[in-house]
């Protein structure tokens, strides 16, 4: 089937869940997580595979093992494409993403390189402003001193000390959310986070 939005089910779902994180909360209302927020996921992402690449569904159980946080199951949805587009569903309601979020060592070497040189660290530059004028949050982990061997003068100085770089933007369950609009929005946001995506694609992976 279609995607025809996602329901106040799914919204509720997860506000239930950050209060009761247990498996007797999620196996009483397992069937409004497929319905309410799998399989509107899964045809929301089919509908954009053409442009975006394939889809992964996120599994929706926590890995504990070396976790302080033995809580059993993520409050959100989440689904990753081939080029790197990211778009999750949780308690406050839809968000989209993009960038470098989780690099290996020498993926963190690439992406210094590449932010320290002039032309491809200033094309960066000029993408990271454009994305926060077109509304988009940038985030990730970064130093809180700059990295070896960069001079505290260098011009992108808060750029370099970042360990992960992405942007992301969220919206509430507004009414749109609830059709196949959904479609619409997303597909434009990601398109705007489409330069970000090239960019770390040539420079980094």
């Amino acid at each position: 089937m279609g995607f025809s939005g996602f329901p106040d089910e799914a919204f509720e779902f997860y506000e239930g869940l950050a209060a009761d994180n247990s498996k007797t909360y999620w196996t009483a209302r397992k069937q409004v997580y497929e319905q309410a927020i799998r399989m509107p996921l899964i045809a929301l992402t089919a509908e954009l595979e053409p442009e975006f690449g394939a889809a992964k569904i996120f599994r929706p159980y926590r890995d504990v093992r070396f976790s302080k946080d033995k809580s059993p199951y993520k409050t959100q949805q989440g689904a990753y494409t081939d080029q790197g587009f990211y778009v999750a569903v949780d308690a406050d309601g839809l968000m989209v993403a993009g960038g470098l979020y989780g690099p290996s060592p020498d993926q963190l070497a690439r992406f210094r390189v590449a932010v320290d040189a002039g032309s491809s660290g200033e094309a960066l530059v000029k993408i990271v402003e454009q994305l926060r004028i077109d509304g988009f949050e940038i985030a990730g982990d970064r130093l809180k001193t700059r990295p070896r061997g960069i001079a505290e003068d260098h011009p992108r100085l808060e750029l370099l000390k970042h360990r992960s770089l992405y942007a992301h933007k969220g919206w509430p369950p507004e009414p749109w959310v609830h059709t196949s609009a959904s479609v619409d929005r997303i597909r434009e946001e990601w398109r705007a986070l489409r330069p970000f995506q090239e960019w770390t694609a040539e420079h980094v992976a």
